[in-house]
């Protein structure tokens, strides 16, 4: 599986080369994924230098930013990741649900520059990109090729990023500020999320020219074994702070939309450590795993009908859909002056918890309410959490809920009656529909959907597809990344690049 980066020593010494030397013209020091899994070992004169960098721009330095331990703005360190307890008050099940705050992370103020990082470093230090001569081609129904123009940018490369054109207007808006020739490296695909496929032939079309490398998410098992590094790691240091305060407290299942299937890849993690179920999150317009069906939706970020290369389907153990009605009205309560009256005057919700909501976006309210649904199914008590992820804020959003949302389902504006009935339905009455416990026959038929995609389509050998289905495999990838790591070490030593 070369072609999906999966290299632990140097393929191409002349390509190597250059890199080198476009990193050292760049003054690029590239972290470990020990150190963005555990910033407390950054060097000190990094972490020093780092007080003066701006997390908005492209420096160099806010590569060891590129982790779940940045405060609110995104500059200060923190000692536990930035997280939401939810309580009974807003979720209306026991079970506390723990969110862990993904818009704390720098220049895109979301977690898939972490992605981007995972996916084009390791080709850099095995020689597989050249940042001299080569394109980075990010294809993405969301956050991911923002990441990976922030990357570029830093690296010194020619970023180009693809996403469907029905995508919000605030990604548009900043892919036009960072993008150094927004005509030419912005492309757009027709459709939303289920378009993956028309994604897809941009790309083929694309790779017919070998100056353009396709980085994409979905087949890139970097993308898997940095969020198994980094963010299964940092959803162990929120579980762990929360046990100070519980000690009987254990992370019964983890909740995560599929996407790329990147961040998921936490989930194995916490399966490894606690025994922690594996929730996969899919739209109920499109419900993939659930019905090998299709559709359209507003979940945006989780682009479907198909299975991602790089998502780990064997050990997962439930599937989840979500209606986009839910997660489009819930935006609606959780970011008006009304819907917040209403979780605090009505419901009893904390202030600070509901200060807090504008941390959520769409497909993070649809993690809200699987783990609502799988807190409901499994019957979890006060000690059983449920953990997930808000990989960014309402920031992306403001444009799809003034312009989209709120003109459609609430035309005279949302009123106290109308927020209580969202609330009530969505939340309160989530309950134990589209809800499949996946056996070895349900993991098997999920499994084989991704032999249309990836075998007959994008040319993947079937003896390679079909490795995948066992764990032993799984466990072996893990291997790369200390091989990764000391790659990087010996690439910093030899650009000779230092801080301080």
């Amino acid at each position: 599986m070369g072609r999906q980066g999966l290299e632990r020593e140097i393929v191409d010494s002349g390509t190597y080369s250059n890199a080198v030397e476009q990193v050292r013209e760049a003054g690029v020091l590239l972290p470990t994924f020990a150190q963005l899994a555990d910033p407390f070992t950054i060097p000190g004169a990094v972490t020093a230098a780092l007080s003066t960098v701006d997390p908005n721009t492209p420096d160099p330095l806010n590569l060891f930013r590129v982790h779940w331990f940045n405060g609110a703005d995104s500059r200060e360190r923190v000692a536990v990741p930035q997280h939401l307890v939810l309580p009974t008050e807003l979720t209306g099940v026991d079970a506390p649900i723990i969110v862990i705050l993904g818009d704390r992370f720098p220049m895109i103020a979301a977690h898939k520059v972490l992605a981007a990082y995972s996916v084009l470093a390791p080709r850099i230090v095995t020689g597989q990109f050249d940042l001299q001569s080569q394109r980075a081609i990010w294809p993405s129904t969301g956050n991911y090729c923002r990441g990976g123009i922030a990357i570029s940018r830093i690296m010194g490369c020619h970023g180009v990023a693809i996403l469907p054109e029905g995508m919000s207007r605030e990604r548009f808006d900043w892919l036009n500020a960072w993008c150094a020739s927004p005509v030419e490296d912005i492309i757009r695909t027709p459709g939303t999320e289920s378009n993956v496929k028309e994604i897809y032939d941009a790309c083929a079309q694309l790779e017919r020219d070998g100056s353009n490398v396709i980085l994409n998410q979905f087949a890139e098992f970097g993308n898997h074994l940095g969020h198994y590094a980094v963010t299964g790691r940092a959803i162990e240091a929120v579980v762990e702070a929360n046990r100070i305060a519980n000690p009987n407290l254990r992370p019964a299942a983890f909740t995560s939309a599929t996407g790329s299937a990147g961040t998921i890849a936490a989930g194995d993690w916490l399966k490894d450590r606690y025994g922690t179920k594996i929730v996969a999150v899919e739209a109920v317009e499109c419900p993939t795993m659930l019905e090998n069906g299709f559709g359209e939706h507003n979940i945006q970020g989780i682009g479907d009908k198909h299975i991602p290369l790089i998502h780990n389907v064997t050990n997962t153990d439930l599937v989840v859909g979500v209606s986009d009605v839910a997660t489009d009205q819930l935006l609606a309560v959780f970011n008006t002056d009304v819907g917040r009256s209403h979780l605090r005057d009505r419901r009893g919700v904390p202030d600070d918890v509901v200060s807090s909501l504008d941390a959520l976006r769409i497909s993070s309210i649809a993690n809200i309410v699987a783990a609502i649904k799988v807190a409901k199914l499994l019957r979890l008590g006060p000690d059983e959490a449920v953990v997930t992820v808000a990989t960014d804020g309402a920031a992306m959003y403001g444009s799809e809920l003034a312009t989209k949302i709120l003109p459609r389902d609430y035309p005279g504006g949302i009123d106290a009656v109308a927020a209580a009935e969202a609330f009530g339905r969505h939340v309160l009455g989530a309950g134990e529909d589209h809800l499949l416990e996946l056996n070895r026959r349900e993991r098997d038929r999920i499994f084989n959907l991704g032999y249309y995609t990836w075998v007959e389509q994008q040319g993947i050998p079937v003896e390679e597809f079909e490795a995948r289905r066992s764990q032993a495999w799984w466990q072996e990838l893990r291997e790369l990344l200390p091989a990764w790591d000391a790659m990087i070490e010996s690439f910093n030593a030899e650009t000779g690049v230092s801080i301080g």
